[in-house]
C-alpha cells in the first residue's frame, strides 16, 4: 500500500484537550490561592481550634484572628470562648499575628481583658504592634497610646540596622510596606575587604538586608548612597502612609489635644498623593480639638 494512501493520525482532540486542560489551570489555580489565602473565607470552630493549636502556620493564625472581627462586628457572642487565646497572642513571638491581635481586640471594647492585654503592646519592638495597640485603646476611651497616634502623622525615621556601606534600592516618591527592602549594608570584616578578590573578598564582606517595618513613602535617604555608617544610624526619613493618617486623624477627633494641632493643621489642605478624603478628616478633626480645647 502506498505511503502516500495511508490515513495521518489527527492530533487535533489530544491538543483540544491539553488547551482545555492549560486554560482550567490558569483559572482554577489563582482561584483555589485565593480561597487558601482570603481572610473572608468563614472556617468552622474547629478548624478554628486546630489553627491556634498548630503554632507552624502563622497565616490561619491570622485568618482566625479577622474571623474574630468578622464575628464581633456582627454581635456574635460565641466569638468570647476564644478570648483568653487572643489574650494570649498579645505575646506571640511572630510580629504579624501580633500586629494582627492589637488591631482585633480593640474590635471589643467591652472586654476588660483585652484593655488590660492591649496596654503592654504600646511597648513591642514592632512599630505596627505599637500603632493598632494605640487605636485600639481609643476605643476604650484610653488615650495611653497618644503619642504613638501623633507619630503616624509624623514621618517616620529608619535607622541602620548594622555597621557597614549604605546601597540605597528606593528612590523618593516610592511606596513602601511592612517588609519591602529599602536598601542594603554591606558589612566589611576588615578595611581593605571591599579591595580583596575571590573568596577572600567573598568571605570578608557580607550584606544585612534593610526592611521597612511601616507603610509610607520614601521621603528622602538622610545619608547618600554608598556613604558608611554606623549601628543605628538615621538613615531613611518615610512620609506618612494614608490609611496610617486617616487612622489617626479619626482618633485625634476623640482624644486630640492643643499640642496635636500643628501635626493634624499639615493634612487639612490635602496631602500629596492621598485622596480627599483624609483633608477632610484633618478639617473635622482639628474642629473637634478647638471646641474640646476652647481655642
Amino acid at each position: 500500500m502506498d505511503d502516500a494512501a495511508k490515513p495521518t493520525k489527527s492530533f487535533g482532540g489530544r491538543w483540544a484537550l491539553g488547551i482545555v486542560v492549560l486554560t482550567l489551570s490558569f483559572v482554577v489555580m489563582p482561584f483555589l490561592f485565593w480561597n487558601a489565602t482570603w481572610f473572608g473565607r468563614p472556617i468552622t470552630d474547629a478548624q478554628i481550634a486546630k489553627a491556634l493549636a498548630d503554632r507552624s502556620h502563622p497565616r490561619e493564625i491570622q485568618h482566625v484572628l479577622s474571623q474574630f472581627e468578622t464575628r464581633i462586628e456582627r454581635g456574635d457572642t460565641s466569638v468570647r470562648k476564644w478570648y483568653p487565646q487572643m489574650v494570649a497572642l498579645s505575646k506571640d513571638p511572630i510580629d504579624e499575628i501580633r500586629v494582627t491581635d492589637a488591631w482585633v481586640m480593640g474590635q471589643d471594647n467591652t472586654a476588660p481583658e483585652f484593655h488590660q492585654a492591649l496596654l503592654p503592646m504600646l511597648n513591642d519592638p514592632n512599630p505596627m504592634v505599637q500603632r493598632n495597640a494605640a487605636l485600639s485603646l481609643v476605643r476604650f476611651q484610653d488615650d495611653s497610646g497618644h503619642v504613638q497616634i501623633v507619630s503616624m502623622l509624623q514621618p517616620y525615621v529608619m535607622s541602620a540596622p548594622q555597621s557597614g556601606v549604605l546601597a540605597t534600592r528606593l528612590r523618593p516618591g516610592d511606596i513602601v510596606n511592612p517588609g519591602t527592602l529599602v536598601a542594603h549594608i554591606e558589612l566589611t570584616g576588615s578595611a581593605d575587604a571591599a579591595g580583596k578578590s575571590g573568596a577572600a573578598g567573598k568571605a570578608a564582606a557580607k550584606s544585612d538586608e534593610v526592611r521597612a517595618n511601616v507603610p509610607g513613602t520614601v521621603d528622602h535617604w538622610l545619608v547618600k548612597d554608598g556613604a558608611t555608617v554606623s549601628a543605628g544610624q538615621p538613615i531613611l526619613a518615610l512620609a506618612p502612609n494614608e490609611s496610617m493618617a486617616w487612622e489617626a486623624l479619626r482618633a485625634l477627633f476623640l482624644t486630640g489635644r492643643r499640642e496635636d494641632l500643628p501635626y493634624v493643621n499639615a493634612f487639612v489642605r490635602g496631602a500629596n498623593g492621598m485622596s480627599p478624603q483624609v483633608a477632610v478628616q484633618a478639617q473635622a478633626t482639628a474642629r473637634a480639638i478647638h471646641d474640646r480645647t476652647n481655642l
